[in-house]
């Protein structure tokens, strides 16, 4: 049988670690980009010397729509956090009180774990996207790390600070420079 069909289509191989549990408590970082990267989040301007996005209204709203995640989904804690003109990175721990059950990632309705969450997120940004006629398309995945430890996590939350600054010469910024 080959392995990169189903049902005789073809399908994309999936993208998490098979073994691992997703509502597991851990560290993730997070990369969701817009459908074919367009800049539906605003744009990179200066603000007193230093790069920093310039939300658009449907930016601001999955800045509102991340920092409330908690809200939704009471065991994620948020760390580190970034909205880009067309991608957005972010850190999140997942923290269940006397979790034990490891349960390996399936195929298949998922709840209280990172792909419930992000579904979550990403719905939510689009409804009031739909609700008010913006502009807006996700890609259908998103990038998944489980952070490892301490260095990892450190490094990770530097990249991510410094994304704006690193935005003139990021190969998705169309215009090479700041707006």
């Amino acid at each position: 049988m080959d392995e990169t069909k189903f049902q005789g289509n073809y399908r994309i191989e999936p993208a998490r670690l098979s073994e691992y549990d997703y509502g597991s408590n851990g560290a993730y970082f997070i990369t969701i980009c817009t459908k074919n990267k367009n800049y539906y989040f605003g744009d990179i301007g200066i603000v007193d010397d230093e790069p920093v996005i310039q939300p658009t209204t449907i930016g601001q709203r999955a800045i509102d729509g991340w920092r409330s995640i908690p809200e939704f989904s009471p065991f994620i804690q948020l760390d580190a956090f970034q909205l880009m003109p067309n991608h957005l990175h972010g850190i999140l721990f997942i923290n269940k009180a006397d979790y034990t059950d490891w349960k390996p990632n399936t195929f298949g309705p998922q709840k209280e774990n990172l792909a419930s969450t992000l579904r979550g997120f990403k719905s939510g940004v689009t409804a009031y996207a739909t609700t008010n006629q913006i502009p807006l398309g996700w890609q259908t995945r998103y990038y998944d790390r489980v952070i490892r430890n301490d260095n990892e996590l450190n490094r990770i939350r530097q990249y991510i600070v410094n994304n704006p600054v690193q935005w003139a010469q990021d190969s998705e910024n169309k215009e090479g420079l700041y707006m």
